[in-house]
């Protein structure tokens, strides 16, 4: 179980322990029918109860046993009767009490947005109720006769839990705010850092831009470079992307940060004494924003044109196409080089300035409204070291979740490996947001 989620628990000692049947009803009746007869109507009744849990699609990204136990908490469950009793007024009122336009448009919205809960809620009530149903049964059937009767209760027991497991999982999904931002585009941004001799930097860097573009591609997503600066031996000093598709910035928030490398130099003496090289490299994750999210002055900035650097050719040197934008209020300074056309670079240039800007109110926005207690995935800071990648050992060490992964090359080609390890980030912030929601409207719940 999850750490934040076991000490919420072990808090609030009020938890029901398990939930009692007392239901009895027909099972007198049960006996007094044909073994074949009641095995007939079992099934009749299964599957039309079933059908509608079995083909729905349920978030499957919370451990059933986190689930069900906070679902047995008494505030959590006196707090979902209380929003399914306002949604039931609100239903009320809106078919059969007359309001103002106001007054309805008001009450419409917030009917809106207690029914996704409500349904679940009375789904979770139907299934805990044939749960019942059939552990009451189970408990009538002792008979030898009966065995066949009684494995397949078990059996359908077994799988309605499943669902109702499901239910919760959902249930916690409905309830947890969602953010802003996690249907945006993003801008990647990469850069080497310093390391202690050798190239192992730019060559790391390289290798972990490839692998975000992979990630890319493995995720049907469309990879634009804006901007690559290599270095030499086939190294990168920097470079930026706009990755686009479904919910881009909801996987990569989390990718922000310090990358750390550990690996012994392909050359040189480090590589023939077998030394240890430590280096970094640094991860930028921008929400895109769109036209109308950030408008630059243009009296706000400062432009600037140079010749462009890197490898030889017609182009490079020649011409003052390289543009360096400097926004003048806030002193972000962004360049661009990667376009043979000065207008092209400069309007790169300007897309990647307003997403530097829109990243400024985003953590302007999270400062005012973050609680005491930091997310377990961090602080969300880009200066703050989250991975290490040590090639002697063959292991790449996520920190914040104190997960690792072996075989660093197949993690590194960007596709099953680093999906399953953003996955897990992914679950570990809802389960910590789980219990920052819980704290924060629950406590006044008795």
């Amino acid at each position: 179980m999850n750490r934040h989620l076991f000490a919420w628990l072990f808090r609030h000692l009020s938890l029901n322990r398990h939930l009692q049947c007392h239901v009895r009803r027909h099972s007198h009746q049960l006996t007094q029918i044909p073994l074949d007869t009641r095995l007939w109507v079992f099934r009749r009744n299964r599957n039309h109860d079933l059908h509608r849990l079995s083909n729905k699609n349920c978030s499957r990204r919370y451990c059933h046993q986190d689930t069900s136990m906070l679902w047995k908490h008494k505030a959590l469950q006196k707090y979902m009767e209380d929003l399914n009793k306002e949604y039931q007024t609100l239903d009320h009122r809106l078919h059969h009490v007359s309001a103002s336009e106001g007054d309805r448009r008001s009450l419409t919205r917030r009917h809106a947005e207690l029914a996704p809960l409500a349904v679940i809620y009375k789904e979770i009530q139907e299934a805990e109720q044939a749960i019942e149903e059939l552990e009451s049964m189970c408990k009538s059937l002792n008979k030898q006769d009966e065995k066949q009767l009684q494995e397949l209760a078990l059996e359908e027991r077994q799988t309605i839990a499943q669902k109702i497991n499901m239910l919760y999982s959902e249930l916690f999904q409905s309830l947890l705010p969602k953010e802003k931002y996690d249907k945006n585009d993003v801008i990647l941004e990469v850069t080497s850092g310093r390391t202690t001799g050798g190239d192992i930097c730019q060559q790391f860097t390289r290798e972990i831009f490839d692998m975000y573009q992979n990630y890319s591609s493995y995720k049907h997503w469309r990879f634009e470079l804006l901007n690559y600066t290599p270095a030499d031996y086939g190294g990168l000093h920097h470079a930026a992307a706009r990755i686009s598709g479904d919910n881009v910035y909801k996987h990569l928030k989390y990718e922000g940060g310090i990358h750390r490398v550990q690996r012994i130099p392909e050359v040189g003496l480090s590589s023939r004494m077998q030394r240890i090289h430590t280096g970094t490299m640094s991860v930028i994750v921008l929400p895109h924003p769109d036209e109308v999210d950030v408008k630059v002055d243009p009296k706000d900035l400062r432009i600037d044109t140079f010749r462009a650097k890197g490898a030889g050719g017609q182009h490079v040197n020649t011409t003052d196409s390289a543009v360096r934008l400097v926004h003048i209020p806030t002193g972000l300074v962004v360049e661009c080089q990667q376009e043979r056309s000065q207008i092209k670079n400069k309007e790169i240039a300007l897309r990647v300035l307003r997403a530097r800007l829109y990243q400024q109110i985003i953590e302007k926005d999270k400062c005012q409204q973050r609680s005491a207690r930091k997310l377990q995935v961090g602080t969300r800071a880009q200066s703050e070291r989250i991975r290490t990648y040590n090639f002697t050992q063959d292991r790449v060490t996520d920190h914040r979740i104190a997960y690792e992964v072996r075989n660093i090359k197949e993690f590194l080609c960007g596709e099953k490996c680093l999906d399953q390890l953003i996955q897990r980030l992914l679950h570990s912030a809802d389960e910590e947001a789980i219990t920052e929601f819980l704290d924060e409207n629950l406590k006044l719940v008795k």
